[in-house]
């Protein structure tokens, strides 16, 4: 009889289970695994450039500080899970933007001023500014840090700006932020657009240069790795357009009346105080609803109460 006629059966054909993927596969599969490898990946590219080199070692800092902290604060709380995802990538991003000629105490004060900032300004569990922006616009105005912002590639030749596009484009779509992110570039160059033909803004930083490398590039670092941060943004499209806007017309803004480095921060940590009052009001009529559901509640028992007093 052969083998293969209807009816046989072929053990070496048996499927065989699966086995379950492992943590580190399980962690790269979440948006912050994503996001991670992503930054790792520019981290090395940037790298190419010589002056971006000694940023690495500010990274490494970063990435220390931010990780050790959120572990304490972990262990304090007896916190199930106390891996510190959300510290690695918060660190990844204050070195991805400080210059690499920072002195390490005020990386180690960034990263640890960012994580605080994380745990302490809060609505429930929900963080109210992105801890980066939080941190590198407080430094910035307190200590004047040098921020090259050399993870966006802006170093390098064009030829390697698709890259910073290609991992924009798949974090974006991993946490479902394409309006946000849309929404975002869209007003921003238009408005610097506008300005840039009507001869606004400021003498020393005009419209041009922000359409220019390497603002170009810190617009789209700051819109795909900052502004899409989960625990800090909208989930809902209708909320993330508006949250959007609100980043962009205040960075533009900020950008037409003085200038500097900060505008893209500012623009960023206006939008996360919007969505925090949003937040609160929300919280607040959910207590006011709340309270009137019990107060009508207990004033229809009253008769029943009555009757068996």
């Amino acid at each position: 009889m052969h083998r293969n006629q209807p009816g046989a059966t072929n053990s070496t054909t048996s499927t065989r289970p699966t086995p379950p993927p492992g943590p580190l596969r399980k962690f790269l599969r979440t948006p912050k695994g994503t996001v991670m490898l992503l930054l790792l990946g520019l981290m090395v590219v940037g790298a190419i450039h010589a002056s971006d080199r000694a940023g690495v070692a500010n990274i490494v800092i970063a990435m220390v500080t931010a990780s050790a902290i959120d572990v304490v604060v972990g262990l304090m709380r007896k916190n199930k899970r106390i891996f510190p995802d959300g510290g690695m990538v918060t660190g990844l991003i204050i070195g991805l933007v400080l210059s690499g000629t920072v002195h390490w105490p005020v990386v180690v004060l960034t990263s640890a001023i960012a994580v605080a900032s994380k745990h302490i300004l809060k609505i429930g569990r929900k963080p109210i500014f992105n801890p980066a922006a939080f941190a590198l616009l407080l430094t910035l105005f307190v200590f004047h840090t040098g921020q090259s912002w050399w993870g966006d590639l802006a170093d390098l030749p064009v030829l390697f700006l698709p890259l910073l596009l290609i991992a924009g484009v798949i974090i974006t779509s991993r946490v479902n932020k394409w309006p946000q992110v849309f929404v975002y570039l869209g007003t921003y160059f238009l408005i610097l657009t506008l300005a840039a033909s009507l001869h606004l803004g400021n003498a020393s930083f005009t419209p041009g240069d922000a359409l220019r490398v390497p603002l170009v590039n810190a617009a789209l670092f700051m819109s795909f790795f900052m502004l899409t941060d989960p625990p800090t943004s909208p989930g809902k499209y209708a909320e993330q357009v508006t949250f959007s806007v609100v980043a962009a017309v205040v960075s533009a803004a900020v950008y037409l009346a003085v200038g500097g480095l900060a505008y893209l921060l500012i623009g960023l940590l206006a939008a996360n105080a919007w969505r925090a009052v949003g937040l609160l009001r929300a919280s607040r009529a959910n207590q006011a609803s709340a309270q009137a559901y019990t107060q009508n509640g207990t004033e229809k028992a009253k008769p029943r109460n009555e009757m068996f007093g």
